[in-house]
């Protein structure tokens, strides 16, 4: 059995898409998952599954919060590889001093250097971006209020259907979990 964090876009933030973490607990259960838990009230569940398609875990989440809860949640699932890699990588470990305000943005497939550039070029001074596999590092020392750098810039400039940030300490909360 594998663990996997499940990454729900947008859910309990500014009051939209409420899920309580019970709720979600319980239905991710009821696909059959074990051990789940679930980390603050933004969207993270780690579980077991003997599944190895996460793109196939992500598609029964998001389906399934569809069908039992009526919201039309993006989701994302990385396994503890994924975790351990990202957070070995950190290409932005040398000028990041704020855990809360370094991000990781988890996107639905790899990450086009090219347009990357693009994106970056929305950047405010100070902020950096740096490309992953299937995620995007982010530096931003003004935090994320202020930023244009949202989960639905890099959708439609990275061209893939579901990105969702994390921050630092959260990032390393979930590999702990996992391992």
């Amino acid at each position: 059995m594998t663990r996997y964090a499940g990454l729900l876009r947008g859910i309990n933030v500014g009051g939209n898409k409420k899920i309580a973490m019970a709720d979600l607990r319980k239905l991710v259960e009821g696909l059959g998952h074990a051990d789940v838990k679930t980390l603050l009230q933004s969207g993270n569940v780690v579980f077991g599954s003997d599944s190895s398609d996460q793109a196939a875990l992500a598609a029964e989440l998001e389906r399934a919060i569809e069908a039992e809860l009526g919201l039309s949640v993006g989701c994302l699932v990385r396994d503890g590889a994924d975790l351990d890699r990202i957070i070995t990588a950190n290409p932005l470990g040398e000028i990041a001093d704020n855990p809360s305000r370094q991000f990781v943005v988890f996107l639905s497939g790899p990450v086009d250097p090219a347009k990357l550039t693009e994106v970056e070029a929305l950047a405010k001074p100070g902020e950096r971006l740096a490309a992953g596999e299937r995620e995007v590092h982010m530096w931003l020392p003004d935090g994320a209020a202020e930023t244009k750098l949202t989960h639905l810039l890099f959708q439609k400039r990275l061209g893939v259907t579901v990105a969702t940030a994390r921050n630092w300490n959260t990032v390393s909360k979930l590999a702990a979990l996992l391992t």
